[in-house]
């Protein structure tokens, strides 16, 4: 049997993956290539509006891929995203008209807040603290400009 040329989804969401896990290696090695925080939370907040569960497998193991490079907790930005899609992100739609000033949050609330997420989670069970550098400012614009495009 051939495979139909208008069936591709499954080839280019594995090439999409192996991009990514190439690409977070290289991330935690040099400082200057962002590591695409806030990018895979707007796809994962896509994937749910969708409810396209493949998708969300994908971005969920894209997110322990991440959490490993960077030696986060196992499962942290899974659950502060979710938590800040079904909680926050609805105000923040419904207050601001403005799609620059959603994305700009989705931003800000990726980095930042992911912080002080995992400084809460750290404070709760005794765990030392993340650190945070002056990159993170950098991480913000340039994704930012990422974002902004998709």
């Amino acid at each position: 049997m051939q495979r139909s040329i208008s069936n591709q989804k499954p080839l280019t969401l594995l090439i999409y993956v192996v991009l990514f896990i190439l690409y977070s290696s290289l991330s935690s090695i040099y400082l200057f290539l962002p590591p695409m925080l806030s990018v895979l939370f707007l796809i994962f907040t896509k994937a749910l509006d969708r409810n396209d569960t493949v998708y969300i497998a994908v971005i969920a193991f894209l997110f322990v891929i991440f959490e490993a490079n960077f030696g986060y907790l196992i499962f942290s930005s899974i659950i502060y995203f979710y938590i800040i899609y079904k909680f926050i992100m609805p105000k923040i739609s419904q207050n601001f008209s403005c799609p620059l000033c959603i994305k700009i949050s989705y931003v800000l609330l990726s980095y930042i807040g992911y912080f002080l997420f995992l400084t809460l989670i750290s404070n709760i069970f005794l765990l030392p603290t993340p650190e945070i550098n002056y990159y993170i400012i950098y991480y913000i614009v340039i994704e930012f400009f990422l974002v902004a495009i998709l």
